[in-house]
């Protein structure tokens, strides 16, 4: 086993991929490196160029506009992971619908993929981390030492979105949100590149019925019966 361990944890989105991985990297003294949140990021800056929409593989200058343009970078400030686009934080602009769903069509392109592997990768070279996204386990940490696929139903991650939206004091309709979370998982399985999958490694973990302690705990559970 390697000096450094490196966990993997894939799944779709709003899985609470992220909440959980923080909060096991946090139990274990593990970085956390959320991939999500780099994509968003680089959706984030072409939203800011104004091509989001219509940034595609085939849309070579905008795409060597947004490269040279975007210096994205992963913090830890106090234990709490901060997001910076060309220095400035944007963690919290980077959790929209909109952002989202762009993040989602950036990812799978695969220069814009290319671009952030390296990054993701020299990270986890250096640190015992925990790394969430779409392909941790098949692509880019495919020598992962624990391996973890975590999911639950689409209308279950509805609703917790549609809770936490909710909360934030946003207007939306659950119906809705369910759509955006169908659609995204139609994207994340069926683009070329990178297809949203568990890796034949991968531990299946079903989090419908559980509360967020309770997946917590699991997968601390399966981290350190692995290591």
């Amino acid at each position: 086993m390697n000096k450094y361990i490196n966990v993997a944890i894939d799944g779709p989105a709003g899985a609470g991929k992220s909440t959980i991985a923080k909060a096991a990297a946090k139990e274990l003294g593990f970085i956390y490196v959320d991939t999500g949140a780099l994509y968003r990021t680089v959706a984030l800056s072409a939203q800011k160029m104004g091509f989001l929409d219509t940034l595609t593989s085939e849309s070579k200058q905008d795409l060597e506009k947004l490269f040279a343009s975007s210096k994205v970078e992963l913090r830890h400030i106090d234990g709490v992971q901060a997001v910076l686009l060309n220095g400035e934080d944007v963690s919290s602009l980077i959790r929209t619908p909109e952002i989202s769903m762009g993040a989602s069509n950036v990812s799978a392109i695969p220069a814009v993929r290319a671009f952030l592997l390296d990054l993701q990768r020299d990270i986890a070279k250096t640190n015992c981390v925990i790394m969430d996204g779409r392909d941790i386990a098949t692509v880019v940490l495919p020598n992962a030492d624990v391996k973890i696929f975590l999911f639950a139903s689409p209308e279950c991650r509805a609703e917790r979105r549609f809770k936490e939206l909710i909360e934030k004091g946003e207007s939306v309709m659950y119906e809705d949100v369910l759509a955006d979370v169908n659609q995204r998982d139609w994207q994340d399985s069926h683009r070329e590149i990178a297809p949203l999958k568990p890796s034949e490694e991968s531990i299946m973990l079903d989090t419908s019925e559980l509360n967020l302690q309770e997946s917590i705990d699991a997968v601390i559970n399966i981290i350190k019966e692995k290591i």
